[in-house]
Order: C-alpha cells, then sequence, then structure tokens
C-alpha cells in the first residue's frame, strides 16, 4: 500500500480512467451529503487564508503498480460517492461558464478535457469515470447530454439538478466556488493487488460520506474474491436482478431488513441489526453453505419471496391484499417466519388458501395484541420458535394450536378480550387508523371501498365548545359522555363530507344531502335510522362493530380433541405451593399470598410457575424470583435498577 496526500483536481487531470467494479453498491449520496460538500467547498473557496480543505481518499488497485501515470484504468476500492458527486458538480459548472474562464483552468472546455472526459480515446474509455450498471449509462448520457435512459439513476439526476440550482443561484460567487475546488485535498492510496487485501481494507475504512450499508458489506465479501469471469456472472444472474426488483429506492432501505430476515430463516438466530454482516460471515464460512454460487442463489431466490411480501409484487390478488394489510402494521419481527411460509409454498409443501389463512391469522394476532395494550417485545421470540412448532403434513392446524397454545404474556387474545378492548381503545390516535377502518369497511366486499377518498369523522363532534343541541341530546354528563367516548370505535366513522358536517348536531349530518341516511359505506349502516346519538347509542354502535371486528380479525379454532394432542405432555418434575413447605406455614403463607396477588396483578401477561428451589414470575423472561427460607421470602430481581 502506498499514500500520498494529493490535490484533488491535479489527481484527476493525471489518472487515465476510474472504474467501479460491480461488487461496489450504486451511488447513494443524497441532498444532504452534496449540500454539505458544497458548502465546504464555497467557505473553502472564499477563504484566501484557507490553503486545503481534506475531503477523503480515494483507494484503488493498479496491478503491480502504485503510479497513477499508467495508461491502465484504476479500480476503485473506496472513493466512489465522492468521484461521482465531484463529477457531477464539475459538469454543471461546466455548462454554467460557456466561453468564460473566471480562474484560470476552470473553462468549459478545460474542466471538460482534463476532469471530465479523455478527449483522445474512443468508446467507454473516453470517460474518466466509469460507474456501473444504470449509474453509467446515466452519468455517460448526462456528460453527453444526450436524453436520460429510460431506467436513469434517480440519485445522479437529483445531484446534478442541485447543483445546477446551486450553481445559477450564487452566479456572483463562481470564482469562489473555482477556488474551493482547487483547495480540495485527497489521501491517495494505492493498492498492490499481490501485496495488499483490499477486502480486509475496505471493511477497515472510516471515510467520509454516507455509511456503508450491511448489504454493501455483504455483497462486497460474496463479489470481491472471486475470479472476474465468475464474479461477472453471478452479479449479473443473481445482484443486479435482484437490485431491479428491489428498485432503486427500496434497495437502499430494505435489503439490510431483508439479510437479517434471511439469516434468521438460515440459523435459527436474530442477528443484532448492526451486526448482520458479522453474521453473514459466519453463515457463508458455516457447513451449512456448499458454496458462493448456491448461497447467492438461495440469496436471490429468498429475495423475491421478500419482494413478494413486503414490497408488493406479489401476482395472486388475495395474497397481495392480505400482505398489504400485514405491512400496515410494520410487523417486520413476523418476516422469517413468512419467509419460511412462503418458501414452503412456492416448494407446494403449503397450498395458497392455507397460506392465505395462516398470513390473516399473523395479522389478526398482532393487530389483537395492539388493541389490547400487550407489549411487543415477546413477538420477537414467537416468530422466531414458531417454526419448531409446525408439523408440514398438517401445516395450517399446527399453526392454529401454536397460537391457540401461547402462554399469556404471548397469547392470542380471545374473542372476549377483543372486544372489550375494542369498544373502549382509543382508535382515533391508534397508529395506522386508516388500516382498521378500511379493514372493517371492506371485510367480505368484492368491490374494496379505496379509504383514502374518505375521511375519519367523529360523530359526537371533538369541539369542546358542544352546541346547545349537543348537550341537551347528550343530557346532563355530556362533558363525561364526550371525555369518555369520543375517539372510541362506536364514535367514529368514515365520510366525505367532513367539512359539511363540521359540528352540526346529529339530525343534521344524518338529514343533510350526502349525510348519515345517504351514506353507502357500511359503517354508516343504521345511523340514518337513529332519533337521536348518545351514550347508549354510541354503546350500542360499538358492540355491534364489535362483533363485527371479531370476525375480520378472526382467532383460531380447533376442536378440544385436536387441540389436546399439541400440549405439551406432564413431564416428571412438575412442582406446586406444595413442594415449599415455607410458603404454607403460619409465619410466610400470609407475606407470600399477599406479594403474589400484587405481583399478578401488575399486568395479564405475568405468570407464576413453581419451581423446585424457587417461585418464578414470567412476562417475557423471569423478573423476580421467590426464594422461599424459613423466616424471610429472599426476592432475586432481574431487572435494571430504574425499573423496579
Amino acid at each position: 500500500m502506498k499514500a500520498t496526500e494529493a490535490r484533488l483536481i491535479e489527481f484527476l487531470k493525471k489518472s487515465p480512467q476510474f472504474v467501479i467494479p460491480i461488487y461496489q453498491r450504486t451511488y447513494s449520496w443524497g441532498e444532504r451529503e452534496c449540500r454539505q460538500l458544497w458548502e465546504d467547498i464555497m467557505r473553502t473557496g472564499r477563504n484566501d487564508d484557507v490553503s486545503a480543505h481534506f475531503v477523503g481518499s480515494i483507494v484503488y488497485v493498479e496491478k503491480g503498480l502504485y503510479s497513477v501515470s499508467s495508461q491502465s484504468p484504476l479500480l476503485v476500492i473506496d472513493g466512489q460517492q465522492r468521484l461521482t458527486t465531484i463529477t457531477l458538480l464539475m459538469e454543471a459548472l461546466a455548462r454554467s461558464l460557456g466561453n468564460g474562464e473566471p480562474l484560470e483552468g476552470f473553462s468549459a472546455k478545460k474542466l471538460r478535457n482534463y476532469y471530465l472526459l479523455n478527449p483522445l480515446e474512443d468508446g467507454e474509455r473516453k470517460y474518466k469515470l466509469l460507474l456501473s450498471q444504470t449509474d453509467k449509462d446515466s452519468l455517460i448520457a448526462l456528460l453527453e447530454q444526450r436524453t436520460k435512459p429510460k431506467d436513469h439513476s434517480l440519485r445522479i439526476e437529483a445531484n446534478f439538478d442541485f447543483f445546477r440550482k446551486r450553481i445559477s443561484e450564487t452566479k456572483s460567487e463562481v470564482v469562489a466556488l473555482c477556488k474551493g475546488l482547487a483547495k480540495l485535498v485527497i489521501v491517495d492510496i494505492s493498492l498492490n493487488r499481490d501485496q495488499d487485501n483490499p477486502q480486509l481494507i475496505f471493511e477497515s475504512l472510516n471515510s467520509t460520506g454516507r455509511e456503508l450499508s450491511q448489504a454493501d458489506l455483504i455483497r462486497n465479501f460474496i463479489l470481491m474474491g472471486l475470479e472476474p469471469q465468475l464474479q461477472s456472472r453471478l452479479y449479473e444472474e443473481h445482484w443486479r436482478p435482484m437490485e431491479v426488483d428491489f428498485g432503486q429506492e427500496a434497495y437502499n432501505t430494505h435489503f439490510d431488513s431483508f439479510m437479517r430476515h434471511y439469516l434468521t430463516v438460515k440459523t435459527g438466530d436474530i442477528p443484532n441489526v448492526r451486526q448482520v454482516y458479522e453474521a453473514f460471515k459466519q453463515y457463508a464460512r458455516s457447513d451449512k453453505v456448499k458454496s458462493i454460487e448456491a448461497l447467492v442463489a438461495d440469496i436471490h431466490t429468498f429475495a423475491g419471496y421478500y419482494c413478494a411480501m413486503a414490497l408488493g409484487a406479489e401476482k395472486d390478488t388475495g395474497l397481495k391484499t392480505a400482505f398489504q394489510d400485514l405491512r400496515e402494521l410494520k410487523v417486520d419481527v413476523a418476516y422469517p417466519f413468512l419467509l419460511e411460509l412462503y418458501h414452503d409454498y412456492v416448494s407446494e409443501i403449503l397450498v395458497r388458501d392455507e397460506l392465505h389463512q395462516v398470513v390473516r391469522l399473523i395479522e389478526s394476532y398482532v393487530f389483537r395484541r395492539a388493541v389490547c395494550g400487550i407489549p411487543t417485545n415477546s413477538l420477537n421470540k414467537t416468530f422466531a420458535t414458531f417454526t419448531k412448532a409446525l408439523k408440514k403434513d398438517r401445516y395450517l392446524e399446527s399453526v392454529q394450536a401454536y397460537f391457540i397454545l401461547l402462554p399469556s404474556y404471548r397469547r392470542f387474545p380471545n374473542n372476549e378480550e377483543f372486544k372489550r378492548e375494542l369498544v373502549i381503545r382509543d382508535l382515533y390516535n391508534f397508529r395506522s387508523r386508516s388500516y382498521w377502518l378500511r379493514r372493517l369497511e371492506n371485510f367480505g366486499r368484492k368491490e374494496r371501498v379505496s379509504v383514502d377518498e374518505y375521511t375519519i369523522e367523529h360523530i359526537l363532534p371533538q369541539n369542546e365548545n358542544l352546541s346547545a343541541k349537543w348537550r341537551a341530546d347528550l343530557g346532563s354528563e355530556w362533558e363525561r359522555i364526550q371525555k369518555t367516548y369520543l375517539h372510541t370505535l362506536g364514535n367514529l366513522t368514515l365520510t366525505g363530507y367532513n367539512s359539511e358536517y363540521s359540528d352540526r348536531p346529529f339530525t343534521q349530518k344524518r338529514d343533510m344531502p350526502g349525510g348519515f341516511s345517504e351514506s353507502p359505506l357500511r359503517l354508516n349502516q343504521g345511523l340514518g335510522t337513529l332519533t337521536g346519538w348518545n351514550e347508549n347509542t354510541i354503546n350500542q354502535r360499538a358492540k355491534r362493530l364489535a362483533q363485527q371486528a371479531a370476525k375480520v380479525w378472526a382467532a383460531p379454532e380447533l376442536a378440544p380433541e385436536i387441540l389436546e394432542a399439541y400440549k405439551s405432555s406432564p413431564t416428571p418434575g412438575n412442582y406446586t405451593i406444595e413442594d415449599h413447605p415455607y410458603l404454607t406455614s403460619n409465619t410466610l403463607s400470609t407475606v407470600f399470598q399477599a406479594f403474589r396477588k400484587e405481583v399478578l396483578a401488575l399486568d395479564p401477561c405475568v405468570v407464576e410457575e413453581f419451581l423446585k428451589l424457587y417461585v418464578a414470575y414470567k412476562a417475557e423472561t423471569n423478573f423476580v424470583d421467590v426464594v422461599p427460607q424459613a423466616k424471610r421470602l429472599r426476592l432475586s430481581l432481574n431487572m435494571a435498577f430504574h425499573e423496579i
């Protein structure tokens, strides 16, 4: 390795060509990074006392050479983002200069022939910077001032427009811009292919700019060390199609998550979100992986499943709708389980209708728990261990049994609990309120209603200063009724006439053109026949809608004799309070009974388990253990001090 300090424009001028290898991520800088670079350049250019501004390193491989004097292209290991952004800025500046030269060396002709193009070369060697895939065609079209490609790079287009706009707004400071560019300094790091390990160097780099994603590191780990022919084939056949399927923006935002879910499926462990790359390297080097080629092909296959479920690429209309509904609940922890389900569906182990039912059960499970206010911290464990309980010859039945038999803190809320909580929950400020309204409205409909065309309506208005008519309809306790029921299920509906309804009395909302009497929405059925709106009618409507909701978000059901077969057989060593004589003695019995009553009352998810030497109280894990002793109860608290 050889590292030297260099002026960026001098480095660009003497370097023949920079090539971005296919294993590098696509150009990913956004407006934030471009704005920071622009501000740094302008601040440096305006200040004559500042002689240089450091913008990071350019790391490249040149076959067996340290010098950039040869005509062989430089394979860029790190620095793509800065090189591409400076290229966009220089092209925008060249277009703005016309025939002028505000600072020596900064005419349009010199910018292009020194820093952007190799004017004496043909074909791809004509360009100083060759990006990969979509980025390459987009940048070449920009430099040639041709029409952008059909599938052009959104980032290249947006950032070029950003610099053109900045230059146009600061025409009077073009000299400062040129001076700032001239002062940019980099560390020129040349690697010897025979002596240096580009992969290790790549991993250890800590450059300015946007941090590499876990997926970037994984792609480079897979492709960087391969022979060029295999590298190109794997990229073209597998990795590039994945990037296209995800789309430019979704690849940047979703691929890391997908890789985490993929590893969870393959290893049974959930990697830390910041350590997906390390987990992947460990998996890739394990006996489970037969070859890099097989691994990349498998990732490609599972990426297709993920795109179908998480990005709306599913072709089957019913499944597509079910996946969309699940996405609105934002339950990413379910994707490892869903990936395995979808794999079994594609492999014809799980039939389409049963997959659809399982997806709906997952949706019901998550929504019911949210309505019942059950903490979500157990969902990770629930879905991560789900596949161990599957009996794939009785797929749907085993999923239903698993849900029904979940312990209290991970339970599937039954109909009574769900309906009870649903009618009193603040659903107006509930997450994804358009989701539950749409599901209630469209359940069983073949022609779905687009909820986006409607707004949520409080039948009893939100206005604290209710009109005399409303107060009269509600009675002497109107304040309590408004406070209690305002945002609840019974008082909420959909309408296209929200502004017209305003705070009008109920009978006017009912009878006006487009009012409740004429509404085509199922949510408004029955409102047109009511003579008034009060506590009783709110409760009646809430109970009716709750009955419907229990069908929309259905609970699993199995015959008792079938469910019994899924229950764990009693194991030797099950203990009861009788196995702890200190707890039944006169001395400690009263204290223990008072203690257990209060602990079990903390939350419905708390369970009690008698073990050989102590009594455990669990939520997701033990949070307090009681060790009975002759004259006292010794408590072991498994929680942070500030939580006690």
